[in-house]
């Protein structure tokens, strides 16, 4: 309300003084266009186009397409307003191009974005990083690739807009590799957003020899941490096991909000290092800040990897009691998960048949878990039974009741089970790790050797820890892998 009182305070200079020869109406009128498309308020903007413009130059007429794309308007029918004031203009320059093709992206129009990219007269760096950005918000990565390696001239932006565009596609690999190929092949030097999409990657990768370069490489060139940097680099030292130098890097940062310390308190949790998570927790309240329905998930997961039930049960309550954050199913997930581990199968069963929303495949899995670890055979087949219900395709499931039949001796049943997967064509998904070596990101599925160049030295390896396992007493458990020895 107090932007709109600030718009029509401005009108109303304007209309005072309209023949003001100090004045020039329509350099006043571009200026609270470009006001109103920045405070969400297209519409005032247009109507200062409409009825205070006697003579409309390029100027208003691109500052009312900019008022357009900034509200994201065209994804809710003004698209044609919009496509109608471009069609008006008698003149039209590389602004209002990208302005149009700009607005498209945004509102998911790639076809008609492409049609106009295409149609383009002229081109430069925006319009090429603006099509990428738009193919790339839509997951459209082999588009983006072709027009980024079809581009004549390419700047920091060009590269962000595809280094990103991986990242937030979940191709980390990919998006390191484009990364080094920007040091390799430009003299650009990458900015904020370059080294944030970077540090996503290499935190879901663990990729934590190219993240500690990207850490150099901020303190030689005195890059001041921003809060988006600061928490990208925070969390990539926290996802990597390094949650001592995740600390350093938060306690440095200047301006905190509630993800820079969901972080420290998340990546405390998945370390083990319950204490320290609440003690973090109670730091963060005293500075003022509200915890998030995240960093709730923080709190949980440092209960679960403590075994702490009770406190788990507390910060689960205090959740809505306390802050009013409606508990999602992966909340419910993590307190199942909780009881299940500590044996609490009948209160973990009872939390599920509770839940005021569904219970989905992983909150009945988590609680399968317990089952399998505390051997509550009876209650491990009923949820089971329950879960394949829900999904057919659930491996897990499968191999949990194959290995209980077999257990028992009912071998029959158990053949009966893997031949139920297979006919139904279920396929159990093999584990996947990473490792970086020497700046090399290497992928592994279980029990895929052959793939990788090296495959002899790693199986050499493999047996000699074998052996060195077995002089050191270790005897592998083997009651739960029924169905591994009789799949192969």
């Amino acid at each position: 309300m107090r932007q709109l009182y600030q718009i029509q305070a401005q009108l109303f200079v304007f209309l005072l003084f309209p023949y003001s020869k100090s004045i020039n109406p329509n350099i006043i009128a571009v200026k609270l266009i470009g006001v109103c498309g920045a405070r969400a308020n297209a519409h005032h903007g247009a109507l200062i186009f409409t009825h205070y413009l006697s003579n409309p130059n390029i100027f208003a007429y691109n500052a009312l397409l900019k008022a357009f794309a900034q509200n994201n308007l065209w994804q809710v029918g003004q698209l044609g307003d919009a496509q109608k004031l471009f069609d008006e203009m008698i003149f039209r320059d590389i602004v209002s191009w990208n302005t149009l093709l700009s607005g498209h992206c945004l509102s998911g129009n790639t076809n008609q974005a492409r049609w106009i990219f295409d149609g383009m007269g002229e081109k430069n760096t925006v319009s090429w990083s603006t099509m990428i950005s738009g193919y790339a918000k839509m997951g459209k990565l082999y588009e983006a690739r072709q027009l980024f390696d079809k581009m004549p001239e390419r700047n920091v932006v060009s590269w962000n807009a595809m280094i990103s565009g991986y990242a937030q596609n979940e191709k980390y690999s990919h998006a390191i590799e484009l990364f080094h190929q920007m040091q390799q092949q430009s003299n650009l030097v990458p900015n904020d957003v370059t080294l944030v999409s970077v540090l996503s990657a290499c935190a879901q990768l663990g990729a934590l020899d190219l993240g500690k370069w990207i850490d150099r490489f901020i303190k030689r060139n005195k890059i001041k941490l921003s809060l988006f940097l600061g928490n990208s680099l925070a969390d990539m030292y926290a996802k990597c096991g390094c949650i001592v130098d995740a600390r350093l890097v938060f306690d440095s940062m200047q301006e905190k909000d509630v993800t820079s310390w969901t972080i420290i308190i998340t990546g405390l949790a998945m370390h083990g290092h319950a204490n320290e998570a609440f003690i973090c927790f109670r730091e963060m309240i005293e500075h003022g800040m509200r915890p998030s329905d995240i960093t709730f998930m923080g709190l949980l997961t440092a209960c679960t990897h403590a075994g702490l039930g009770d406190e788990g049960l507390d910060y689960f309550h205090m959740m809505d009691q306390v802050y009013g954050i409606s508990p999602k199913i992966e909340h419910y997930g993590c307190v199942v998960d909780l009881l299940s581990r500590t044996g609490h199968l009948k209160k973990a069963e009872n939390l599920i048949i509770s839940m005021p929303i569904e219970p989905n495949v992983i909150v009945w899995g988590a609680l399968l878990g317990g089952c399998r670890i505390y051997k509550d055979a009876e209650r491990g087949v009923r949820i089971a039974q329950r879960i394949l219900e829900l999904d057919p395709d659930h491996s897990g499931s499968y191999v949990y009741l194959a290995n209980i039949h077999a257990s028992k001796g009912r071998l029959d049943d158990a053949a009966k089970c893997r031949l139920r997967m297979r006919d139904n064509g279920v396929i159990k998904t093999p584990g996947c790790s990473w490792i970086e070596v020497d700046n090399t990101v290497h992928e592994f599925f279980m029990g895929d050797l052959d793939s990788h160049p090296q495959s002899e030295k790693i199986s050499l390896m493999i047996r000699e820890l074998r052996w060195r396992l077995k002089l050191a007493g270790y005897k592998p458990k083997t009651d739960i892998v029924y169905w591994s020895r009789n799949d192969n």
